[in-house]
């Protein structure tokens, strides 16, 4: 989600300008604030990018060490307090973290109560504050802030890469990850830490990669890595042949397809500190201030543009189905142009990954104006609609660098699967229901995993279609609007002609489209209408229209009739568009690629869509 860097060296390098230099190569990451600290010149913080950085560092910032930071926001607003790094009350034990600490309440209410003053809202800057405590009582045995660190590291429960500096023993830096990754580099007299290679390889191609569980400690000239119960780690460091571009994109070719396969990691973040498994609960800190007044609501209506539009249309089915609460969708570029009614019972949805998106962001503000609760699922903390609506859920998907959307929108639905729970358990919602639910969901990372690693068949059939000019796509149900999003990214980066359909409308207007050259895809999963949809099929196949079926493992009757079948694992129809979208986003990207088209950039669109 952020981008960190840490460098310790005797090579005669200025530390402040390496890590100035380590940010810019950071910045694909998505930013809102930066920030840097060396012992010998402090701390310099600020909300933006590198380049509002480098206007406040005076010319005689410099270091033998240092740690530096891009900010994508989890906890507090991105202003310069919340900015990294951060430090403990005496300005000696800073930090740098990508991550997500799930028990910092219960850790700063204990350490607020032990006398340690608080400036932020971070999570982080808990962190500093526990190595502080820690370190009082570690600091006459030897090695005090290797102990100390370990011994925080120990307490906190969730997620982290992490870089930390201690003033008294300023050429040392410890590092940890767990499931946030963490790159050590290996030069000569010097030493490097980041959250991917990017930054490094200006200096070195000598890399290592910390797991998770993973501790390493770094000075210019070592670097000893062990796990976190204490047992020592032997793993010398390999040599990285990419470029610096390509470190950025994982080794992708592509940011859209490294988000594509980043699916299970962004389930897994969305669905981290929120799930009640054992209760069948959903725990969503920031609905919590309006619970009582969700309680009392009595229709939901969602407002979105695009790829958070299809997502709102899942939202649809599932809250309505499973939650009772009746649902419109609505586009946030019609929204306002109509007289919607709406009282102090109706909730406004707005669901944007950006949160900037100005069509929605409006239709917040008419909603608001009519006396409606505003709520938002947005990827980005601090945007305006985070800012603007009352309440909302943070999809913690990480920056989404590829112009389709293609991580935000598993995580949007996720969220609307949260959000669903929620709603439901107050409305009724057997805990049963709610358990089932939960288990289905912790399970589906790995089965995302599973679709992944039948990438090269999926590729295949790209290259197979690769000619058509048109391309059909149909579902029905909770898969009606992934037909949509499927037909939405195969125009907006190949761009041929590609529309989605409800199967149960094929004979009323688009089967008269269908001949040999047309091809459609069919998600056609083994649920509640998979009958319909297996005659929608026929009907094609009887105009000989080609059929790429998307189909249930284990499915082996859709094979007699679909010209090719791409399988997917087994879950809830309510969770089915979380993996039937899956495989068309690497149709999509791996189409368009074969085309020789810049699928991260495509023509004439952009990532955030801030005018009318």
């Amino acid at each position: 989600m952020c981008g960190i860097f840490a460098y310790t060296g005797k090579s005669g390098k200025d530390a402040g300008k390496v890590l100035l230099q380590g940010l810019v190569s950071l910045e694909y990451r998505g930013y809102d604030s930066a920030g840097i600290f060396t012992p010998e010149s402090g701390s310099i913080k600020t909300p933006g990018a590198v380049a509002e950085l480098k206007k406040k560092v005076p010319k005689k910032f410099n270091g033998k060490s240092g740690i530096a930071h891009l900010r994508w926001a989890t906890h507090g607003e991105p202003t310069k307090v919340n900015a990294h790094p951060h430090s403990d009350c005496q300005g000696e034990i800073w930090i740098v973290h990508n991550g997500i600490i799930e028990n910092f309440k219960e850790l700063k209410d204990k350490l607020t109560k032990a006398g340690h003053t608080f400036v932020s809202e971070s999570d982080t800057e808990v962190f500093a504050h526990l190595v502080e405590e820690k370190l009082k009582k570690a600091k006459s045995a030897k090695g005090g802030f290797e102990k100390a660190a370990v011994a925080a590291l120990k307490e906190i429960r969730g997620t982290y890469g992490m870089a930390i500096q201690y003033k008294g023993e300023p050429e040392k830096l410890i590092a940890a990850r767990m499931g946030s990754p963490i790159v050590l580099g290996v030069g000569k007299h010097e030493r490097f830490i980041a959250s991917d290679a990017s930054p490094i390889l200006p200096h070195t191609k000598k890399v290592i990669f910390l797991e998770d569980g993973e501790v390493a400690v770094i000075t210019p000239d070592t670097h000893t890595v062990y796990k976190l119960e204490g047992s020592r780690v032997s793993r010398k460091p390999e040599e990285i042949e990419w470029t610096a571009q390509q470190a950025q994109k994982g080794g992708y070719e592509h940011f859209m397809l490294k988000e594509i396969m980043e699916g299970a990691e962004v389930i897994e973040n969305t669905l981290r500190g929120r799930l009640i498994p054992e209760k069948g609960l959903a725990k969503l800190g920031g609905l919590e201030g309006v619970a009582k007044q969700l309680a009392k609501i009595d229709r939901i209506i969602i407002v979105a543009c695009g790829t958070a539009y299809y997502a709102g249309l899942v939202g649809e089915y599932m809250l309505e189905e499973h939650a009772g609460i009746p649902v419109e969708v609505e586009l946030g570029s019609e929204f306002r142009y109509r007289k919607p009614v709406i009282n102090e019972k109706t909730v406004v949805l707005a669901i944007s990954q950006s949160g900037e998106t100005l069509d929605t962001l409006e239709a917040v503000r008419e909603g608001k104006r009519r006396g409606a609760l505003t709520l938002g699922i947005v990827n980005t903390v601090g945007s305006t609609i985070a800012r603007e609506t009352d309440a909302g859920v943070y999809n913690h998907a990480g920056p989404e660098i590829g112009v389709a959307s293609t991580k935000a929108f598993v995580s949007q639905l996720v969220a609307l699967t949260l959000l669903t729970v929620f709603l439901g358990r107050q409305r009724g919602m057997q805990p049963s229901e709610g358990k089932k639910i939960a288990r289905e969901l912790k399970a589906l990372p790995a089965k995302a995993q599973k679709i992944f690693k039948g990438k090269g068949a999926i590729e295949k059939l790209a290259r197979k279609y690769s000619e058509a000019r048109d391309f059909l796509f149909i579902g029905r149900k909770y898969n009606y609007p992934v037909a949509f999003e499927g037909a939405l990214k195969l125009k907006e980066i190949s761009y041929i002609h590609a529309e989605g359909c409800g199967a149960g409308e094929m004979k009323h207007g688009p089967l008269a489209m269908i001949d040999e050259k047309f091809p459609t895809m069919a998600l056609a999963p083994s649920d509640s209408v998979y009958e319909k949809v297996f005659s929608a099929i026929q009907q094609i196949k009887a105009r000989k229209g080609p059929v790429v079926a998307i189909a249930t493992e284990g499915n082996k009757e859709i094979g007699k009739v679909a010209d090719d079948v791409l399988y997917v694992p087994e879950t809830l129809e309510m969770l089915m568009p979380i993996l039937s979208v899956i495989p068309l986003q690497l149709f999509a990207y791996y189409f368009a690629r074969n085309k020789g088209y810049n699928v991260d950039r495509p023509r004439n669109l952009a990532k955030s869509v801030t005018v009318e």
